[in-house]
């Protein structure tokens, strides 16, 4: 199977802009906890979202977003104007530019076209390869790059710049307190009071390439390897995961099938992991069945402890960690959450100071509204 290569990422979210932020606040996660802030427009006595820091620009949010994400990317992996031009976009998104209906839905004026932020991204890096958008919820940035991995492995491009990107809404933010999964105080993954989520937003987009590309550009350093995905839909319910979680395991089995990856080459799982009380649970006992023993001992790094939700870009930040702690060879410590633990959640949520990675592959899931699941497996780059 054709190896996908990650060779440049760029980021931006409540821990800032770039890379290099994004690691350095993920090592110190126990000090940097950002306090969410409110929307004084949504009339909503809760801490609402994890803003993140968005260019100045007529675009919608979503697109400055992903925009600065993407050029920090395309820089990283130093493609040139030209292979830009030959690089399909494949942008996850969950609400898109939502910014540009809900100010003219406010002033009772017709609303621009949403779920441009693909196509807005596409035009400013000069692709013309073609710009697809993904726009399944909260699996959106995860699917986004499964399909770029599978543009690359079947030999319809050489190159691919690809993630995710999402905005506040306050449409969503109503969504998700009328169904009670906001939680008021925190975004607590796996803790016993836990009461629901809280919204971050963000962008992670990446360079995949062929190895024989990477080799023909002279690149000289890679993140990780895309090695695997799985997608998987139980179509249960329009909002709740289906109960014994067994399409959830066939997305994690799929995955790690395709990566080539056993239950002991994998050293590290970032989560779905949202904060609400049944996603939590099935998500671990799923991890239960597929790991079985080696679950105990497996570290799980609760990345939306720290940054929040950040739906359709959620998948592609999650990778981006995954990406990061292979290229450093180091899990970075979870937000602490001491004996406050679910017992119905036992996975290992290392707190303290960043361990080594021990294994060569990171799991990576992303879920979402009616049942859509997709799983990725990173694989070290050197391996």
């Amino acid at each position: 199977m054709t190896p996908v290569l990650i060779t440049g990422a760029g980021a931006v979210s409540c821990l800032g802009v770039g890379v290099p932020a994004m690691w350095k606040a993920l090592c110190a996660a126990p000090e940097i906890r950002p306090r969410p802030a409110a929307d004084p427009g949504a009339r909503m006595r809760l801490p609402l979202i994890h803003p993140a820091p968005a260019e100045p620009g007529t675009d919608g949010r979503a697109t400055r977003l992903a925009l600065t994400a993407a050029r920090e990317a395309i820089v990283d992996a130093g493609l040139t104007s030209s292979e830009c031009a030959r690089a399909p976009v494949v942008l996850g998104t969950g609400g898109g530019n939502a910014d540009h209906w809900e100010r003219p839905l406010a002033a009772a004026r017709p609303a621009p076209p949403g779920f441009t932020v693909a196509a807005a991204l596409a035009t400013a890096i000069g692709s013309g390869a073609g710009a697809t958008c993904v726009s399944n919820a909260c699996a959106a940035g995860g699917f986004a790059l499964a399909i770029a991995a599978d543009l690359i492995r079947t030999g319809e491009a050489e190159v691919v710049v690809a993630g995710g990107a999402e905005a506040y809404s306050r449409v969503a933010l109503a969504c998700f307190n009328r169904m009670g999964a906001v939680d008021a105080r925190a975004c607590r993954p796996f803790h016993r009071d836990r009461a629901g989520t809280v919204f971050g937003e963000g962008a992670a987009v990446f360079v995949l390439e062929t190895a024989d590309h990477a080799r023909r550009r002279g690149v000289r350093h890679a993140y990780a390897r895309l090695a695997g995905s799985g997608w998987s839909c139980d179509a249960h319910h329009l909002t709740a995961p289906e109960p014994a979680g067994s399409q959830i395991r066939r997305a994690m089995t799929d995955a790690l099938d395709e990566a080539g990856a056993t239950t002991g080459t994998v050293g590290c799982v970032v989560p779905h992991g949202t904060g609400t009380r049944l996603n939590d649970v099935v998500e671990s006992q799923a991890l239960g069945a597929v790991f079985g023993d080696h679950a105990a001992h497996l570290p799980v790094y609760s990345l939306k402890a720290l940054i929040g939700h950040t739906a359709g870009a959620a998948g592609a930040l999650g990778a981006l960690a995954a990406a990061l702690m292979l290229d450093h060879g180091t899990v970075p410590p979870n937000a602490p959450l001491g004996p406050e633990q679910d017992p119905h959640c036992p996975v290992n949520l290392p707190q303290g100071p960043s361990q080594p990675l021990t294994g060569r592959h990171i799991l990576v899931n992303a879920f979402a509204f009616g049942g859509n699941n997709v799983s990725l497996v990173l694989e070290g780059s050197a391996a």
